[in-house]
Formats: C-alpha cells, structure tokens, sequence
C-alpha cells in the first residue's frame, strides 16, 4: 500500500472551507479515480466513490462518511484597508493572532486573487477598556494584507473567503501538525480504506462519500443518504485528543489507537460488530462514550428516511478547531484498515448476523 502522507499533505495545502469544497474535491477525485470503480458529485457537492459489490443483485449498500469541508473564516467589512472577518465552522479566537491566511478576494479585474495576509490584533490602547489584557475576541481582529488601502478596497469584498495558510509540519516520528486535519485526516483513512479494497473481494457496494458543510449544515451527510439508501452507515471523524491539562476520561492519547462512539446516535448492534473486528485485528481502540449527538455526520446519517443504523469511528486529534491541530499517522492509518476489514466482513446475510434493533 502507499504512503498516503504525501496526498494528505496536499489536502491540508488546498482550501475548501465549509460551502466551499470544490478545491479539495478536485484532489480527492484525483486520488480516488483510480481506486473506485465510479466517481459522482451530488447536487450539493458532495463526492461519491462508488466500489461495486460482488454478490448478486439485489446488492446491500454501506455508506462511509468523512466530511471534506475545512473551518476558516469570512470577509465582513473593510475598513481604511483593514479587514474584519467572521468565523465559518467555529474557531477560538485565542489562536487566531498573528497566524498567515489567504484571502481569496474576488473583485479585482482579473477575477478571483488569493492574496497573502496575516490576522492582526490591535494594541490594547485601541480597544475598549474592559477588553484590556483581556482575550480579544474576533470582532476586534484585523487582516492586513500590506496592500494599499484603496487597493485592498477594490479587490476585497464582503463574502470573500479567508483560510489558514499555515503549511502542515512533520513534527517527531507518525506526528503531522497543520489547518484542516478535521476532518481531512478521515478523508486519508477512507484513502486507505479503498486503497486495500482494489485488491479485496467484497459482497457489498461501496459508496465512499466526502461529504460537504459538516461544520456548518450536516447538509452532506443528509443528502447524500437520503440519495444512496444504504443499508448500513459508518461516519468517520476526529475526537479530541490528550494534550496539556486535559483528563483522561474526555479526551484520549495520540498514537494509541482510535476511539468506537457509543450512545443514541450510534447502533448498538453495529457498534459491538466493529468492536469485535478491531479485537480480532488487534487495532487498540478505546471506547468513547457519547451520550447526546456525536457531533459528526452521523447525526444526520442516523435519521436519513426511515432510520439507518450507524457507527461514529473517530481519530485523536489534538487542538481541534485551530490552525495548528496535531495527529498520528498510525491513528489514520489504523482507521483506513478498521474500515477496510468492515466492509470485507459485509457477506451477503450480515443484516441477519447483528441485532438491527434497539
């Protein structure tokens, strides 16, 4: 199998905020071409890499979601030059100060120019007083591009998309830091997953799916399941991951496997059959409790149509929501092989085998 951390490098280079996808879907379908058997695009953007089963039709289906969309940020106004700017998807403004974004501004002449920034925050005697030493929250951050104020007027305008521009960095041994490893990190496991696949006879259709807006609609996840039916559904995603201060019953270590979601939004029965194939590949995994919604796809996933039974898998992931977020290799790669050995186990009466009912 490849080295798949060259192609998620390239995700983590390419915008595609939530709304936004079509430059990181350009990728993926590059990638997923050659290891699918049908490549489509749904009305809302979402991406289909569609695996033909073996058995005979009638052929059950199983939907693996991971959503492509990326957070960042959005032009509102600008001001003598300046530009001030929204969230897309959730950010701590903490983080934001002094981090290098592209501002992909459409109102000049020649269309659509990526311009070079950096996310500014005013000195404390230019804000209100009660701001003071205070954390500065995102109505008071700027982004200056070094541009002329009128020609920053006339190439930016309200709308424009903003995205982190922070290059990912291989830190020690299976360690990538960068933007946009939620969820393009799961995106590189199902990678993987179809990767194994090409070579494996498997009972049921495949439909691999990047979905879109997971960070701000569920739009693609719901879509797309309402358009594919599958029979079963599995949302891949990331968790949090253990770093400074943090407990170890909310968040879990990187490196050490990934985490089985369990609670309403998840499958009782599909959960214990995934539990069970990760003891047999002897994949560490640790079990996540998630007592409300999961907070991923599966949300909607869950309650397409009548009702899908479905499964949260999820990846540890340091600072998540910043532009520096932190993973394992081992972790995703360790997700693309789960995955893999899930759909190789789907035989043609697997619905029979676990109990569908709560």
């Amino acid at each position: 199998m490849k080295d798949y951390l060259p192609f998620l490098k390239k995700l983590l280079s390419a915008p595609g905020l939530s709304g936004h996808e079509n430059p990181v879907r350009k990728l993926i379908i590059d990638e997923w071409s050659s290891i699918t058997d049908e490549i489509q695009i749904n009305t809302l953007g979402s991406l289909y890499g569609y695996c033909k089963g073996n058995a005979k039709e009638p052929r059950q289906k199983v939907l693996l979601a991971a959503h492509m969309d990326a957070i960042g940020l959005m032009v509102t106004t600008i001001d003598n030059g300046f530009i001030h700017i929204t969230e897309i998807g959730g950010i701590d403004p903490r983080v934001l100060p002094g981090q290098p974004v592209i501002i992909h501004a459409s109102g000049g002449n020649q269309g659509q120019e990526d311009l070079p920034g950096v996310i500014i925050q005013p000195p404390d005697y230019l804000l209100p007083p009660e701001r003071n030493s205070e954390t500065v929250g995102l109505e008071y951050l700027l982004v200056d591009t070094g541009l002329p104020a009128n020609e920053t007027t006339k190439k930016v305008l309200p709308g424009d998309l903003v995205s982190f521009a922070q290059e990912p960095i291989e830190m020690s041994k299976h360690i990538l830091a960068g933007h946009s490893l939620d969820n393009r990190a799961s995106v590189a496991a199902l990678t993987i997953c179809l990767d194994i696949l090409v070579n494996r006879s498997h009972s049921w259709d495949v439909w691999a799916v990047a979905t879109v807006q997971e960070e701000e609609t569920l739009g693609g996840a719901l879509t797309s399941a309402y358009e594919i039916q599958p029979d079963l559904a599995v949302a891949i995603d990331v968790t949090f991951g253990k770093g400074p201060g943090d407990s170890d019953n909310e968040t879990y270590p990187l490196g050490k496997g990934l985490t089985l979601g369990w609670g309403p939004n998840i499958h009782p029965g599909l959960h214990d059959a995934i539990k069970e194939l990760a003891d047999h590949f002897e994949i560490p995994y640790k079990t996540e409790p998630m007592p409300h919604h999961s907070g991923t796809d599966a949300i909607a996933l869950q309650i397409a149509r009548a009702g899908i039974p479905t499964m949260v898998i999820s990846i540890p992931l340091r600072y998540m929501h910043t532009p520096v977020e932190v993973v394992s290799m081992k972790d995703i790669d360790r997700a693309g092989r789960l995955l893999a050995e899930f759909v190789s186990s789907l035989t043609p009466d697997y619905l029979d085998k676990i109990k569908l009912n709560n």
